[in-house]
This record gives structure tokens, C-alpha cells and sequence, in this order.
């Protein structure tokens, strides 16, 4: 599909017509040659996550992913992802296959995907992300991503910022939060956006429908730490922790309430920082959990919603900026818990 773009009031709205411009051709880069190690007695007793992040300079979780795919072998022996903390004993012989390294690697393009740009200047694009629709993939071999729908369209944002399979993002959207999404065309303009963000410059917006009645506005200040990687959760640090502790990350963020129904409220949230999963469990913690999120609320706030009830509205920083309207299901709940129904 390709795509037509109006302006209504300060953003563009866009229209679906049928794609014309011809694929362009997916060609991924050389990949890294397999590898072969041998265990020496002065590295015995490490584990094996470990020794192949330094020997192959990857991180620790990119060398879990070569364990997933059974790319890893001991003594001939495939290895899964379950090894990764296995402890090595001088001797043991390793192989690696052929591998790609991050920054190498592509996106692939989705020319038949739907995108929807609402605003766009130079070098940078603002998307309306549905949710569920991931915003990057985690593999080459993975489709339904944003960006592979961009990159059908703009080939050039390979390479651009983190480059690899993160090309032209900028910021992160859960994959279940929808609305507005930047990305980078150009590596400048990638620059400017993320010193933007680092500064804390940029305007953001969400609506937030939650579990319970708050009637006043508010905000929080708090100390968040990753307390899970897979699947990553996060959790509240207490004052102490928050002062000595390493890996913590002091997030600000406020809100008030739009509309307060019987059991339920619509806020307006505005994150100051930006930190993994930060609106979900700051307004859990609070006790006012977003309706449809199993992860920090629970059965009781999940209720029949199909996921967390979040969608960025508005992000604006010097000439960029973009609105989304909240997305179907959002506004569907909305209006239902207007009605007195329950979520």
C-alpha cells in the first residue's frame, strides 16, 4: 500500500491506495564466519553466557539468541538456550556458526503492510502504531513490525541511529500501547531526536484508561529497576535501595483525571523520563492499575479488555510534531464504562 496524506488541523491524516512502486530487493549483508574456541585453565569456571560475550564481543543477550537457535556446540553437542549459565571447564571445546553481527543486520521490507503516517518533515516520520504491531523485530526472519513496514517505504533508514534491526528508532512503545511513534530517516535528525529526548525536551502525551476512581491530579517520583528480563518486568525501589543501589532509574512522571466513571478513570499521563513498562507500574503502584494489564494488575484489572488500555496521543519537540486519536478499542471501553458498564 502506499500512502496519501492530508492535513487536518495540525497533523496529516492519511489514506490507503494500492502500493505501485516496484519491492525493493532484500539483500542481507555477509555473515560472521564460524568460530571455534577451547576452554584454557585460566578460564575455567566461567560461564558460558560470558566467556562467548567476550570472545565474540556481543552482549550477553545476543549470545543467548545463538544459543536459541542451536548455533552454540559443545564438543560436538548442540547446546539451547538453557546453557547459558553453565559453568566451563578448562578443555571444553566450543563452535559457533555463522552468525551476523547486530549492527549488520536488516529489517526486513513489508511493501504490502499498512502504515500510517500522521505527520512528517524532514528526516524524521511519525507513525500511528496499532496495538500489537511490534515496533522493531528481534530477527531478521520476523515480519508485522512497524519498521518493516517503513523500510518498505523509506530503504534508506537502514543503518540510521542504533542501525541493525533498531535502524531510525528513536524512542519505544510497548507493543500493546498504541498511537504516536517517531523514527529517524536520516542519522542526523536521529541525533537531534535522541539528545531531545536524553534532556527530557520532548512533550508526551498519553490517555490511560485504570482500575478505580482518581479524582485528583497527581504525580510520582520514583526509583524503578528491571526486575525481570524475559519477559521483562519492572518494579518500584524503596527509598533506601533507591539511594545505594546500582541499576536504578528515577522516573517522573504526572497526570489528571479526564473523566471519572463508577469503577473506572480516563487520565491524561505526561512521563517526564522515559523508562521499560514506567506508566503501567508507577499507576499500579499506586493501586490505580491500567485496565487490561495482566502483568501489573492482575485478573481483577485485566477484565475483558485484550491488552493494557495505553495510547500516546500527542509528542512534540521543536519542529516535530504529532496527535493520534485513541484507537478503536480504547474508545470503545471508554464509552462503555461511560454507559455504567463494567471493563
Amino acid at each position: 500500500m502506499s500512502i496519501t496524506a492530508m492535513r487536518v488541523g495540525s497533523v496529516f491524516r492519511v489514506a490507503m491506495r494500492p502500493f505501485t512502486l516496484p519491492r525493493p530487493r532484500y539483500t542481507g549483508p555477509m555473515q560472521e564466519k564460524a568460530r571455534e574456541f577451547s576452554v584454557g585453565p585460566h578460564e575455567s569456571g566461567r560461564r558460558l553466557d560470558l566467556f562467548l560475550a567476550e570472545k565474540l564481543a556481543l552482549s550477553r543477550s545476543r549470545v543467548r539468541r545463538l544459543l536459541a537457535r542451536g548455533a552454540v556446540r559443545l564438543a560436538g553437542a548442540q547446546l539451547g538456550e538453557s546453557a547459558k549459565g553453565r559453568t566451563l571447564v578448562s578443555g571444553d571445546a566450543l563452535s559457533v556458526d555463522p552468525y551476523r553481527r547486530p549492527e549488520n543486520e536488516c529489517t526486513r521490507p513489508e511493501p504490502d503492510a499498512s502504515l500510517a503516517v500522521l505527520a512528517e518533515g524532514r528526516g524524521w516520520l511519525a507513525l500511528d502504531k496499532p496495538a500489537g504491531t511490534p515496533v522493531h523485530p528481534l530477527s531478521e526472519n520476523e515480519t508485522g513490525t512497524l519498521l518493516g513496514a517503513v523500510v518498505a517505504r523509506h530503504p534508506e533508514i537502514q543503518g540510521v541511529g542504533e542501525g541493525g534491526l533498531r535502524s531510525g528508532v528513536v524512542h519505544r512503545l510497548d507493543v500493546d500501547t498504541s498511537g504516536v511513534m517517531l523514527m529517524a530517516t536520516t542519522e542526523e535528525r536521529w541525533q537531534s531526536l535522541r539528545r531531545a529526548f536524553e534532556a527530557h525536551r520532548v512533550e508526551k502525551v498519553y490517555q490511560a484508561l485504570v482500575a478505580g476512581q482518581l479524582e485528583v491530579a497527581g504525580g510520582a517520583n520514583a526509583g524503578l529497576a528491571l526486575a525481570r528480563h524475559r519477559p521483562a518486568r519492572v518494579r518500584v525501589v524503596d527509598s533506601e535501595e533507591r539511594e545505594r543501589a546500582r541499576g536504578v532509574w528515577d522516573c517522573r512522571m504526572t497526570w489528571r483525571p479526564l473523566e471519572v466513571f463508577e469503577m473506572a478513570t480516563l487520565l491524561e499521563v505526561r512521563p517526564e523520563t522515559g523508562f521499560l513498562h514506567q506508566i503501567r507500574v508507577l499507576l499500579a503502584h499506586r493501586g490505580y492499575p491500567l485496565l487490561g494489564d495482566r502483568s501489573y494488575g492482575g485478573p481483577d484489572a485485566a477484565g475483558s479488555a485484550g491488552r493494557h488500555m495505553l495510547h500516546a496521543t500527542r509528542v512534540a519537540v521543536d519542529d516535530v510534531e504529532a496527535e493520534s486519536v485513541p484507537s478503536a478499542d480504547f474508545a470503545e471501553l471508554r464509552d462503555r464504562l461511560k454507559a455504567g458498564h463494567a471493563w
